[in-house]
């Protein structure tokens, strides 16, 4: 009990300051402050897998989770962009979009952050904890996924592609990418009328976003998944009771399909994304992941090719 004490005084005063440093990048946004970030470090493409030199079958964009902080992917959500571009090398993949920055601004390249980064690390995960919390705040929602869908569009133009073309841009998010994914529907078909098609990892999310404009969501999840689970808890508007919030709209319209990655975990070596072994395949929770990604892309793209075809 001695240490409950200690804690609310060392964490109570942190959740403040980052809420309110949260808040400030995205009012910064609308209000015209700050531009947001366009240009890549040197050597790190727009994007990776298909060449540029001819369409690829999809797009895809990967949002992580919290420990994004940075333009280069994440140890674990790296390892998940290189197995879907192994696995299917006619797709072009972006992993450079920072979820959490309304401003685009990788939150380690910052110099104040990287001095405390060295110190106090859990700030930079606590930073971007609640920028989802801000992301799906009412007063702030519109704002967050006008700047953060932009963001998006603007570097799908910068990786190739072509706005009206009908090429499909798959929003693959995990965790609280997904609060990123739902949000940025509405801004990327106006910028971009792409087709769109969202894959949600373990997704967190308050379900509150409009997802008129997806052509359908696909949520791979767990029974193992506390941390998804409690997203569902807490968020009203994913309760059947909300029937007006977008997700039990999409949910009636027919637009969200569940697929189970049981036993998988949100984190750990039993996670979505471990390169752990598991049975009775033998397959790692890594593999079965980029696998089940990769095929619903690619019946996607089947039925979208079947669909045009002439031929009788």
């Amino acid at each position: 009990m001695t240490w409950f004490p200690l804690i609310v005084l060392v964490l109570g005063p942190l959740l403040l300051v980052e809420a309110l440093l949260a808040r400030y990048e995205v009012l910064a946004y609308s209000a015209g402050w700050r531009a947001p970030t366009t240009e890549l470090p040197e050597g790190v493409p727009y994007a990776r897998g298909a060449d540029a030199d001819s369409p690829p079958d999809s797009y895809v964009v990967y949002l992580d989770g919290i420990g994004k902080r940075r333009v280069r992917d994440t140890r674990d959500g790296g390892q998940l962009v290189k197995a879907v571009i192994a696995g299917a090398p006619e797709l072009r993949v972006l992993g450079q979009v920072q979820p959490y920055s309304p401003l685009a601004d990788p939150l380690a390249d910052r110099p104040v952050w990287a001095w405390l980064r060295r110190r106090i690390g859990l700030l930079l995960f606590l930073h971007n904890v609640m920028q989802i919390f801000v992301a799906a705040d009412h007063r702030y929602r519109p704002l967050y996924n006008r700047a953060v869908g932009s963001q998006i569009a603007t570097q799908l133009r910068l990786a190739g592609y072509q706005a009206d073309s009908g090429i499909p841009v798959v929003l693959l998010s995990y965790s609280g990418g997904a609060q990123v994914a739902t949000g940025a529907v509405d801004e990327l078909h106006t910028q971009l009328r792409s087709p769109l098609l969202l894959i949600t990892l373990g997704g967190f999310h308050n379900g509150a976003n409009d997802l008129t404009h997806a052509e359908h969501v696909h949520r791979l999840t767990s029974a193992s998944d506390g941390i998804e689970r409690f997203g569902t808890w807490i968020f009203p508007q994913r309760w059947r009771l909300c029937r007006g919030s977008g997700w039990n709209r999409a949910r009636r319209a027919g637009k969200i399909t569940v697929h189970r990655l049981d036993p998988a975990t949100h984190l750990g070596p039993r996670s979505y994304i471990s390169p752990t072994p598991q049975p009775p395949d033998g397959r790692s929770y890594l593999d079965r992941t980029t696998d089940t990604v990769i095929a619903l892309i690619r019946a996607r793209h089947s039925a979208t090719a079947a669909t045009d075809d002439p031929s009788p």
